[in-house]
C-alpha cells in the first residue's frame, strides 16, 4: 500500500466519515476494546475519535490526512477480511507515513502534550476507581503523557518519585478504559542484601513480599476485595521476572519494577515479550543495584542501547521530584553528592 502525503490546511484537526455505515466492519476497523485505533494513534502521535462511522483525527496537519486515507484504505478492506494487529502494523509499514512523521517530528511533544491534557488548567489527571491522582510537577506530568503515547516507556530516578505508582495508576486507567485486557506487575528475583531462601512457599510466595508496593498501589486504586478478584481471574496477574520468559504478551499493561536489578539478557528477554496492543513500563533506580558485584545491570545497558530507538520513551527523575517527606530528598542528594564526590578523588 502506498499511501501518499497530501497537504492539508493549518486545521489540527478533520473529520473523516466512512462509507458504508456498517456496524460489523467498523468494529472490524477499530478491532476488539479499540485497539486497532490505539496501534494507528500511539505509531501517529495522533487522536481519533468516532461516533458510528463519523471519526474526527487530530494531531499534526499532514500527518492526520495522510492517516485518514489509511484509515479508509484499512475500511476497504474489513468487507472482505478481519483485520489483526499484524495487518495494522504492516499497513503502517508499508503507508511511507514514517518518512512524513520524520518531517513533522519536531512537533511532536507539543502535539502529544495537547492531545492528552484532561482536566481544568490543562493538567494531566488519572481517574482509576477509588482516587483521582494529579501527577505533581511537570517531569511527572511528561511521564505520565510519554506512557500514554509510547509502547515502550523507561521511568528512571531515585525513590520516592512516583515512578512506580503513577504507572500502577496508568494501567488501572487503561484497564477500566477497556483499553487493555490485562495487567502484569513483574519484578526481578534479587535480595536487597538478604536471601529468599529461608523464606516459606513456593518462589511465587517468596517474592510477594518483594511486590507489596504494587499490591498497596492497586488496593488504594481499586479496593482490596476487586483487586483479589481480578488476580483470581488472572486479569492481573504478579509475578517474578523468570516467569515471562517464553511469553508473548499482547493487549497488556506490563510494569517491570525494580529494574536496575536485572541482568543484560533478563532485560533483553523483557523487551521482547512485547506484543500488540501491550504498553510496557519499565522503572528503576540505577544508583540501587543489588546484583551480584561484577554483573552488569540490564538498566543502564538499555538506557545506552536505546537511547535513540523511536517509540521508546525515557524520563528521567531527579531527588527534585521526590514527593514524600522532605527529609527523603535530601537524603537522596546527600547521597549524590557523596558519590560524586567519592568519584572525582577516584
Amino acid at each position: 500500500m502506498n499511501i501518499p502525503a497530501v497537504s492539508i490546511s493549518d486545521a489540527s484537526s478533520l473529520p473523516l466519515m466512512l462509507e458504508p455505515d456498517d456496524s460489523k466492519r467498523l468494529a472490524n476497523l477499530c478491532g476488539q476494546f479499540g485497539q486497532h485505533l490505539r496501534q494507528i494513534e500511539q505509531r501517529l502521535n495522533i487522536v481519533i475519535q468516532h461516533r458510528g462511522n463519523q471519526f474526527t483525527l487530530s494531531g499534526a496537519r499532514h500527518v492526520i490526512e495522510t492517516a485518514a486515507q489509511l484509515l479508509r484504505q484499512l475500511y476497504k478492506g474489513t468487507a472482505e477480511t478481519e483485520l489483526t494487529p499484524d495487518e495494522v502494523h504492516l499497513a503502517l509499514q508499508t503507508s511511507g507515513i514514517e518518512e512524513l512523521m520524520d518531517q513533522v517530528n519536531h512537533s511532536d511533544t507539543e502535539i502529544s502534550e495537547d492531545a492528552d491534557q484532561s482536566s481544568e488548567g490543562g493538567s494531566v489527571i488519572i481517574k482509576t476507581k477509588k482516587v483521582t491522582i494529579k501527577p505533581r510537577g511537570l517531569n511527572q506530568q511528561r511521564y505520565v503523557r510519554s506512557v500514554r503515547n509510547n509502547d515502550i516507556n523507561f521511568g528512571i530516578g531515585p525513590a520516592g518519585t512516583g515512578k512506580t505508582y503513577l504507572a500502577v495508576a496508568c494501567a488501572v486507567e487503561a484497564l477500566l478504559k477497556d483499553e487493555i485486557e490485562r495487567i502484569l506487575l513483574v519484578r526481578p528475583a534479587v535480595e536487597a542484601g538478604e536471601k529468599l531462601g529461608f523464606l516459606p512457599g513456593d518462589l511465587t510466595q517468596k517474592v510477594d513480599p518483594y511486590l507489596r508496593p504494587l499490591y498497596d498501589a492497586l488496593y488504594e486504586m481499586l479496593g482490596f476485595e476487586p483487586v483479589g478478584k481480578l488476580i483470581e481471574r488472572g486479569i492481573i496477574e504478579i509475578a517474578p521476572l523468570a516467569f515471562m520468559r517464553g511469553r508473548t504478551l499482547n493487549n497488556s499493561f506490563v510494569i517491570l519494577d525494580e529494574s536496575q536489578n536485572t541482568t543484560r539478557e533478563q532485560m533483553k528477554m523483557f523487551l521482547t515479550r512485547i506484543g500488540f496492543g501491550t504498553t510496557a513500563v519499565i522503572t528503576g533506580d540505577p544508583t540501587q543495584i543489588d546484583l551480584p558485584r561484577g554483573q552488569a545491570s540490564g538498566l543502564r545497558h538499555a538506557i545506552e542501547v536505546l537511547d535513540q530507538v523511536k517509540g521508546i520513551s525515557f524520563t528521567h527523575f531527579t531527588s527534585r521530584d521526590v514527593v514524600r517527606h522532605p527529609l527523603v530528598q535530601r537524603i537522596v542528594e546527600a547521597y549524590e553528592h557523596f558519590e560524586k564526590t567519592a568519584e572525582s578523588k577516584d
